[in-house]
C-alpha cells in the first residue's frame, strides 16, 4: 500500500464524519487566526515604539562623563629633586559638564555618518503658573541646530515656534500635555524655579507634541544661553551633545567612534532606551506564548477526535492487520488524518487572521494619554512570515496530537478485536 492509498483511506475516514472534522478544524483555525493577529499586533506595537524613539531622540548622545582622563597641561613630572603637583578643590555641587564643547564638536567632525550636531544643557526645574506648578526638565538648545535632531520641527503645533524661540531670549517651548497641566497658552508668562530656588520668568512661544506622553508632559525647550544662566555654568560648557546620523541602524558603531574621538561617553538611541524597548518586546513575547496555548487546546481536540475515530474503526484495523498490513502503515493513516485536519484548519484560519488584522487596523478611537504613547489606533504590521509560522505550527500541532492515538491503534490484537474483546 503506497502513500496515495493511505491518504485516500484517511480522507474517507474524515469524510464520513464531516461535522466532527469541521468542528475540529475550526479549533485549529481559531488558534491560527488569533496567533496571526497577535504576532501582527506585537510587531506593530514594538515597531511603533522604536519609530517614536528614533523620531524623538538623538541617534547618539555624548554625555559629560569622560572615558579618557583629562591630564592638566602644567604637569611637568619629576625632575631631579623637584616634583610638580597640581591640586584642585572639588565642589560636590558642581555640575558635571562638557567644557569647551566647541573643541569636542570639532573633534568629531571627521565622522562621515553625522548629519546634525546640537549641544544642550539640561535643567531640572519646577514650572509655575500662578497656583499651578509641576516638575519638568528644561532643555537648553540652539533652535536651528535642534530642529532636525529629535524631530522637533515636525512635532511643533505652532509652525513658527522655533524661529520665535530663537528671537526670544526668555522664550520657552513646552510639551502640549505640560501646557494643559499648567493651563498656559501662547504668549502666557510662567516661572521656572531652579533647584537653588532661583526664579526665571519665561514666555510661552509654542507647543510640541512628540507622541511620547512622558516627554510631552515633562519637557520644555529654552535657548542654550538661557539654560546656561539657569544652571550657572560657563558659556562654553554644556550637559551633552546630541547627534543625528545618516544610518540609524549603525548608530552603535557611530557611537563607538565618536566616543573614541571625543573622549566622552557616548550612547546610541537603542542603548539609552533599552528598558523601554525590552519592556515592549518582553510583553509581546509573553502575549504570544499565552495565545499559543489556543493551539494546545486545538491539539487536544484533534487528539480527542482521532481517539474516537480509532475506537469506531477497530474492526477495520483488525481486518487490515489480518491482511498483513504493517502497524506503521496504520499509524501513518491516522497521522495523515491529523495532517489533513491541520491543513484544513490553517487554510481557514490564516485568511480569517488577515481579515481580523485589516479590521483592527481600520479601528479609530480617541487618542489617550494613559499609556506610554499617544495613539488613536492599534498599529498592525502583518507580514507573510507570520502566516508561514502559523501554518507550519498549526499543522505540526495537529500531526503531533494525532501521533499518540495512531500509535495506540497498532497495539490492538486483531483476534481480540474480531472476537469483540477490545477492552480485554
Amino acid at each position: 500500500m503506497n502513500y496515495r492509498d493511505q491518504a485516500r483511506i484517511a480522507f474517507v475516514h474524515l469524510k464520513e464524519r464531516k461535522r466532527q472534522t469541521l468542528l475540529t478544524a475550526l479549533g485549529v483555525a481559531v488558534g491560527s487566526a488569533m496567533l496571526v493577529t497577535t504576532i501582527s499586533v506585537s510587531r506593530g506595537s514594538s515597531s511603533n515604539v522604536i519609530t517614536k524613539v528614533i523620531d524623538t531622540a538623538p541617534h547618539v548622545v555624548i554625555s559629560a562623563e569622560r572615558v579618557l582622563p583629562l591630564v592638566p597641561d602644567n604637569i611637568i613630572g619629576q625632575q631631579g629633586n623637584m616634583i610638580s603637583m597640581v591640586t584642585r578643590n572639588i565642589n560636590q555641587n558642581e555640575a558635571e559638564v562638557i567644557k569647551n564643547y566647541a573643541e569636542v564638536v570639532e573633534s568629531i567632525r571627521p565622522v562621515e555618518e553625522l548629519r546634525s550636531i546640537s549641544p544642550f544643557v539640561l535643567s531640572k526645574v519646577i514650572a509655575r503658573n500662578k497656583t499651578r506648578f509641576t516638575p519638568c526638565i528644561v532643555r537648553g538648545v540652539v533652535p536651528h541646530l535642534e530642529a532636525e535632531i529629535a524631530g522637533l520641527k515636525k512635532n511643533l503645533l505652532e509652525p513658527g515656534a522655533l524661529d520665535e524661540l530663537a528671537s526670544t531670549p526668555s522664550g520657552v517651548l513646552v510639551g502640549d500635555l505640560l501646557a494643559k497641566k499648567l493651563n498656559v497658552h501662547y504668549r502666557d508668562r510662567i516661572v521656572l524655579v531652579t533647584k537653588n530656588s532661583e526664579e526665571f520668568p519665561v514666555t510661552v512661544v509654542g507647543r510640541f507634541s512628540s507622541g511620547f506622553n512622558a516627554k510631552d508632559e515633562r519637557e520644555a525647550y529654552v535657548n542654550l544661553s538661557f539654560a546656561q544662566r539657569m544652571e550657572s555654568i560657563a558659556s562654553n560648557s554644556v550637559s551633552g551633545i546630541g547627534l543625528r546620523t545618516a544610518h540609524v541602524e549603525r548608530a552603535q558603531q557611530t557611537s563607538d567612534r565618536v566616543e573614541a574621538l571625543s573622549g566622552y561617553k557616548s550612547e546610541s538611541w537603542d542603548e539609552t532606551n533599552r528598558n523601554v524597548i525590552e519592556f515592549y518586546n518582553r510583553n509581546a513575547l509573553i502575549t504570544l506564548v499565552l495565545v499559543g496555548f489556543v493551539f494546545v487546546v486545538a491539539g487536544l481536540g484533534v487528539s480527542s477526535v482521532m481517539t474516537t475515530v480509532i475506537l469506531q474503526k477497530v474492526k477495520d484495523i483488525a481486518i487490515m492487520r489480518s491482511m498483513g498490513m504493517p502497524g506503521k502503515n496504520i499509524t501513518r493513516i491516522f497521522m495523515l488524518e491529523g495532517f489533513m485536519i491541520g491543513v484544513l484548519g490553517v487554510l481557514i484560519g490564516s485568511p480569517i487572521g488577515h481579515l481580523i488584522c485589516q479590521f483592527v487596523a481600520a479601528i479609530r478611537f480617541e487618542a489617550t494619554t494613559a499609556g506610554v504613547l499617544k495613539s488613536d489606533r492599534i498599529n498592525i504590521i502583518e507580514m507573510a512570515d507570520a502566516h508561514l509560522i502559523v501554518i507550519v505550527f498549526g499543522i505540526l500541532i495537529a500531526v503531533l496530537s494525532s501521533w499518540s492515538p495512531a500509535r495506540k491503534a497498532t497495539r490492538y490484537v486483531p483476534v481480540t478485536i474480531l472476537r469483540g474483546e477490545v477492552g480485554a
